[in-house]
């Protein structure tokens, strides 16, 4: 065998041996929703349901989102302006607290909290387990199986012809390509990937003639200090800086804009039943000094127990912040919306570490007083639920992210019906609603919170189909249903889980209608949508709301 036919059977040879690349995946489907909320779910539900193929990314390796996270104090304002697959989730956690043996620490007839009517066909306050065992079987009955993985946000993450989404790629290399694209994620993660236009905080006033949007000192009233408590580590002494969580610089002028973001929290489940109580955990790295804010409030005069533990089923809570210093962790999130995944990890970490330190510090702190500390010690984490997690909620409340600029805006305008756009795809009707923003030193050099709003709705209102939509020339086969398109203020009336879900699976419908007569998602006509929506069982119109104009 001469030389040149040895050299080519062994580099053959040689090529055989060589481990070859696995193939990246890819999944081909009809559509494809990016986060496993409870509003994501709900999209791929009826997606499945219209017969079409469907990718459900679980993006946080927990389907539910918040709805599963500890969120079970259902808020919406008229529970009638919920329908659709949403209210059926709701009917079924009636049905299943109707059954004698779920209630395993308390009887039915001692339950005395609300979301429980007498003659209602629905339940609007659960535990975060029900709500989990409920949506896990409503997404077997359609056969759709949650795929864990997250959007690779690099170079590449999102691939377009035009102004088309061809595909995304999760970070195992997994590509989805699909026909229309949904963002059922709190961070919009999808959307800024795709280029879509989208802003982060609060809009001045200025910007759509609003009256609370922007900075908010004067009307931020509730969840305010009690007396004057004093900023510095030193009382009194400027020169010895400010405790932790005060801001150096205070915010700016009353409805100037700023980039902001309301503050998050856990949404503990807590309990109060012996047997099923976990105390509260002393976290490790835990610094008396982070809480000494709480102490002095305390000693200003402050008697209120800093939480809202609305009583959920079985002797459990949804805990909620409630006072000058609370679950909030005020000004702490600000990098969050549009951070890499390493740091907002390390975000939520943070504020784990210091809410269950804030938690332990009222129960056993002896500057706290007497009475708010007994109430604190009665309580504790309940054993039986979040088990892999330490029994502590999995998902950071990100209650304000990204916001899509998209082709329309709904402001408080709409909230308060002034301004009827005539394409409703689902309704709002919670307060305007936005949690502190920053604290700061005052003129009088106390300690004060600035951001809070909290402004009733008169009815509930219609919410654009339009505002679920990218600019066209952006995207357009992508839906945004939760960080749909709405300036600060509004979002906060609308930033509640049964309207997400129902935004959502309006946006699932008009993505069967997109691909069904193969035009964009902005080419949809409602005409043709609105009938397949009140099919559907979608709440779209309220008694006395003044037409389109």
């Amino acid at each position: 065998m001469d030389r040149r036919r040895w050299l080519l059977l062994c580099g053959s040879l040689f090529a055989g041996c060589v481990a070859r690349p696995t193939p990246r995946p890819q999944l081909d489907v009809d559509v494809c929703v990016y986060g496993a909320t409870a509003a994501g779910v709900v999209a791929a539900l009826q997606a499945a349901g219209e017969g079409r193929t469907v990718a459900l990314i679980d993006s946080d390796g927990w389907v539910g989102g918040l709805t599963t996270s500890g969120l079970g104090a259902t808020d919406v304002g008229n529970k009638d302006a919920i329908g659709g697959l949403a209210r059926e989730f709701y009917r079924r956690l009636r049905a299943h607290y109707a059954r004698q043996e779920v209630w395993v620490h308390e009887s039915r007839e001692q339950f005395r909290g609300q979301g429980h009517d007498p003659g209602a066909d629905v339940a609007w306050t659960f535990e975060p387990s029900a709500a989990q065992a409920i949506l896990a079987a409503m997404l077997r009955e359609r056969a759709v199986a949650p795929r864990v993985g997250r959007l690779d946000r690099g170079p590449g993450g999102v691939t377009k012809r035009g102004a088309r989404i061809a595909a995304l790629r999760l970070e195992d290399g997994t590509a989805v390509a699909a026909r229309i694209f949904l963002d059922c994620s709190y961070e919009g993660d999808l959307l800024a990937a795709a280029g879509c236009s989208f802003t982060v905080g609060r809009e001045a006033n200025a910007t759509y003639a609003e009256t609370l949007n922007g900075v908010q000192t004067q009307n931020a009233r509730f969840h305010q200090f009690t007396g004057r408590v004093d900023p510095w580590v030193v009382p009194g002494d400027p020169a010895s800086g400010l405790l932790p969580g005060i801001d150096a610089t205070p915010p700016g002028p009353d409805g100037s804009g700023d980039a902001g973001l309301q503050a998050y929290c856990y949404r503990v489940c807590a309990t109060d039943a012996p047997g099923n109580r976990v105390p509260w955990p002393k976290p490790d790295g835990y610094d008396p000094r982070d809480h000494e804010l709480l102490l002095r409030h305390f000693e200003a005069g402050s008697t209120l127990a800093p939480w809202h533990p609305a009583r959920m089923p079985n002797r459990k809570t949804d805990s909620n912040n409630n006072g000058g210093v609370s679950t909030d962790w005020i000004g702490q999130n600000h990098a969050y919306a549009t951070a890499d995944y390493a740091t907002r990890a390390a975000i939520a970490a943070a504020h784990r570490r210091h809410q269950q330190g804030l938690l332990w510090t009222l129960a056993n702190d002896p500057r706290v007083p007497a009475k708010v500390r007994d109430e604190f010690q009665r309580f504790g984490l309940a054993a039986d639920e979040f088990p892999a997690n330490g029994n502590w909620p999995p998902l950071l409340y990100v209650r304000e992210a990204r916001r899509l600029s998209g082709e329309l805006v709904v402001t408080e305008h709409h909230c308060l019906g002034r301004r009827n756009d005539g394409d409703p795809v689902g309704l709002g009707a919670y307060a305007m609603d936005s949690h502190h923003v920053h604290r700061y030193v005052a003129a009088d050099g106390s300690v004060r919170n600035e951001g809070d709003v909290q402004v009733k709705v008169p009815q509930p209102y219609g919410i654009s189909y339009r505002a679920l939509l990218p600019r066209r020339a952006e995207a357009d086969n992508l839906l945004v249903p939760v960080c749909l398109s709405a300036s600060h203020i509004a979002y906060g009336s609308i930033r509640m889980e049964p309207v997400f879900m129902v935004l959502a699976q309006s946006a699932a419908i008009a993505a069967g209608l997109a691909i069904e007569r193969d035009v964009a998602v902005q080419g949809v006509r409602y005409e043709d949508l609105r009938p397949r929506l009140a099919a559907a069982g979608q709440v779209l119109a309220w008694p006395g709301v003044r037409p389109a104009r």
